[in-house]
Order: C-alpha cells, then sequence, then structure tokens
C-alpha cells in the first residue's frame, strides 16, 4: 500500500551526496600527540550492539570500567568514573566543581596546557596566580613551596605529563606542602595514564583528569575523572552552602546520582550517555589490565629509550634534555636550523601517511616536532617506522644526518 505521506513544502537544500560521496576516510599512522592508533579491538568493541544507558547491563559494565580505572590510576577513590566528553570535558568538570567564586588557583605554567588552565579556572570566577619555568622545564620542590606560601591557594595545578612540551613533573613532596596548607592537589594526567607510571593515591592527588586518545589507544568521546576524599568534602561543602555548579552538564553533584549510587538506591538519568564509547573505554582498559599495568609502562620506557637513541644517532637533540624529566609517551624533537616544520609534517602526512605534530604557542610553534608512541603503537617498530621517515623529510630541505 502506498504511503499517504505528503510534504508540505519544497525541499529548499539540496541534497548533498551525490557531490560528497560515500564515506572513505583517510587512514593515518597516528605518531602525534594525541589521538594515537586505537586498538583494533577497541573499535571491534565500539561496533558491538548498544543497550540503554539505564539498562542493569550498561550500568554493570560502568562499574566494571570505573575498577580497571581505579587499577590504571592506581587509586581506590570511590568516585573514579568516565565524564561524557573528551579530556577538555573531565578537565573542566574538575573546574567547575570544585572552585569557589573567588578561589585562588595556582597555576604551575611551563607550558601550552598551564595557559589554558589559567584561562579555564578565570571563567569560573576564581583568581589565578601563576608560578612560571620555561617551556620543557619542570618545577622544583622548593619553588612550588614558595608560590603556596605567597599566594595561599584553594586549588594547585600540576601537569604532570606536558603535552606541549614533552616534561614530566616529578611529584615528591607536592601533596604533603599542599596538605600543610588546606590546599586541594589538581593533577593533569592526559598524556600518563596507561603509559606513565601514576601512583595517585602514594603521591596525595585530589583530583586527576585524562583522556582516552592517547596511551589508552580508544577513541577521544569519554574521559576519566578521579575525586578523592578531600576533593568531595569540598564538592559537598559548595552543595551545603547552596553553591551551584556553573555548568549543567559536567555538575558532578547530579552525575554521582547516576554512576554512583549506594546501598541499592535508583540510578537517576541525567543525560544518555556514549554507550559505544564506554564499550570502547572497558575494552581499552581490559588490554592494559590483560598485559599488566607495569608490563605496560615498561614497554613504554623501551619504545621511548630506543627512539631517543635513533634521535641521538642522526644528530637531532630532544628538547627536554634530561631523560628522567621526559615523557615516554610523547616525546619533543627540536628543529634543525633552516629547516621548515609545517614542510616537513606535510611530507610526512602525504607520502607516507604518518602524522606527527609541531609546537604549540608562541614559544615552539615552528621549532619542535611533537611525536608520539603511545598505547598500541608504542613498538620499536612503530619508533623506527616514523625515525626513518623523519629523516627523508628533513633531507628533503637539505638537513644531513651526524656522520
Amino acid at each position: 500500500m502506498a504511503s499517504a505521506y505528503k510534504a508540505s513544502l519544497p525541499l529548499k537544500i539540496e541534497n548533498p551526496v551525490a557531490k560528497i560521496g560515500t564515506f572513505n576516510p583517510a587512514t593515518r599512522l597516528l605518531c602525534g600527540p594525541g589521538p594515537g592508533n586505537a586498538n583494533p579491538r577497541v573499535h571491534a568493541a565500539m561496533s558491538l550492539p548498544q543497550v540503554g544507558h539505564m539498562d542493569p547491563s550498561f550500568i554493570a559494565i560502568v562499574e566494571d570500567l570505573k575498577q580497571l580505572l581505579k587499577y590504571v590510576w592506581q587509586t581506590e577513590n570511590l568516585f573514579t568514573l568516565p565524564v561524557s566528553g573528551t579530556g577538555s570535558a573531565a578537565w573542566e568538570a574538575a573546574v567547575a566543581n570544585l572552585t569557589s567564586p573567588g578561589d585562588t588557583h595556582l597555576v604551575c605554567v611551563n607550558g601550552y596546557f598551564g595557559e589554558r588552565h589559567c584561562d579555564m579556572a578565570a571563567r569560573y570566577g576564581a583568581k589565578v596566580c601563576r608560578l612560571d619555568r620555561t617551556w620543557g622545564e619542570v618545577f622544583t620542590l622548593a619553588e612550588i613551596e614558595e608560590g603556596i606560601k605567597k599566594h595561599k591557594p584553594q586549588i594547585l595545578w600540576v601537569c604532570y605529563a606536558e603535552t606541549s612540551t614533552g616534561a614530566r613533573q616529578p611529584m615528591e613532596g607536592i601533596a604533603d606542602l599542599c596538605r600543610a596548607n588546606d590546599c586541594l592537589l589538581m593533577l593533569d594526567t592526559v598524556t600518563a595514564i596507561g603509559g606513565v607510571p601514576l601512583y595517585l593515591d602514594a603521591w596525595g592527588v585530589d583530583c586527576s583528569y585524562a583522556g582516552t586518545q592517547k596511551c589508552l589507544s580508544c577513541p577521544p568521546g569519554v574521559a576519566p575523572l578521579t575525586f578523592g576524599p578531600r576533593a568531595l568534602a569540598k564538592m559537598e561543602a559548595r552543595e551545603k552552602k547552596g553553591e551551584k555548579v556553573a555548568n549543567w552538564y559536567l555538575d558532578m553533584t547530579m552525575i554521582k546520582k547516576y554512576l554512583l549510587t549506594e546501598a541499592g538506591a535508583p540510578r537517576v538519568y541525567h543525560h544518555t550517555a556514549p554507550i559505544s564509547m564506554v564499550y570502547a573505554f572497558r575494552e581499552a582498559l581490559t588490554i592494559i589490565a590483560e598485559e599488566g599495568l607495569e608490563q605496560t609502562w615498561t614497554r613504554h620506557q623501551d619504545t621511548a629509550e630506543f627512539f631517543w637513541k635513533l634521535m641521538d644517532d642522526m644528530g637531532l637533540e630532544m628538547l627536554v634534555p634530561e631523560p628522567s624529566e621526559r615523557l615516554v609517551s610523547l616525546h619533543t624533537v627540536k628543529v634543525p636550523a633552516g629547516i621548515d616544520a609545517a614542510a616537513v609534517i606535510k611530507l610526512m602526512r602525504e607520502e607516507f601517511r604518518i602524522e606527527i605534530g609541531g609546537g604549540l604557542g608562541a614559544a615552539l610553534a615552528g621549532k619542535i616536532f611533537r611525536i608520539g608512541f603511545m598505547g598500541y603503537n608504542s613498538r620499536r617498530e612503530v619508533a623506527l617506522q616514523v625515525a626513518t621517515a623523519l629523516g627523508y623529510a628533513l633531507k628533503q630541505q637539505g638537513w644531513k644526518p651526524k656522520a
């Protein structure tokens, strides 16, 4: 029987499919600062049929995910969950839920993402104070202590793994300073989780967030967030005072009623979770657990040292001179004098289908290459492939390797 439907108005917007064609995305070896290539098992998990976001079987998957996430972060925090959004959403959730108007944020700025935290915190009414270091350097404990005593912050923000510079911040002693001065420690672990040693509880971290698209080898779209007891106490104190979180979507006082109910309390709908992304995240964390966390860290260290040796043999210099202060997931290689970095990046993408990144911000734009071997791509054969392509691209501009 023919349908009785009849359009009431003629279509004014032309069907574009004849012009744009069928969907056929490019393929790349993703060895920039992120995203990296996802593990094929993660892609397979994303393709599985969905259940509803309130289905008990989905809630059980989330509970499994939370246990795996606690393992990867080495924390017992009850409030450890996936945020619906990329790593920046988890970051903003941390700021939005833990910042009262007028709070002081002391921000350790030694790269692009420190600048971003200054912007984000200010938007939530914080007074922003800065500790500045040359991009690529790390802070001493004495510098942080001096900053805390001077500014008396409610929150100290530290980037453990600075994606713009490849620097890894030493964490020893920082939490003790925060506790002695009634200050929360917020830690960015986006480029570390799953690849660089992390001990949130042992380090005394009060709040941390991360992304999935780097060492976890999961596409972006869901992001880890954890609050320790002191952070939860701050959030609950704000709620008792009637302070509204200035972001409805990322209000963890509401989301915890969906993802963190206890003693059989009913789950309260907040938003439709990205179900396929949760499947992917669960599988990505499972892969790490199957390999073993320490074994995963060791693999990243081995790949990093192999790549550093390749760069040294070619006569290329790393931005971060001290190996103990370098990330083993993201490597920053100085651009040789006279080389057009953008042209190198373009050649590698167009001729070899390899993606690497350039420098961020005025301090490093055009001055470094950012090369990541993260998660699934943290393998010696990948490092050798990228180093070979990089050397070829440099030679096209007249560069000569070390004899």
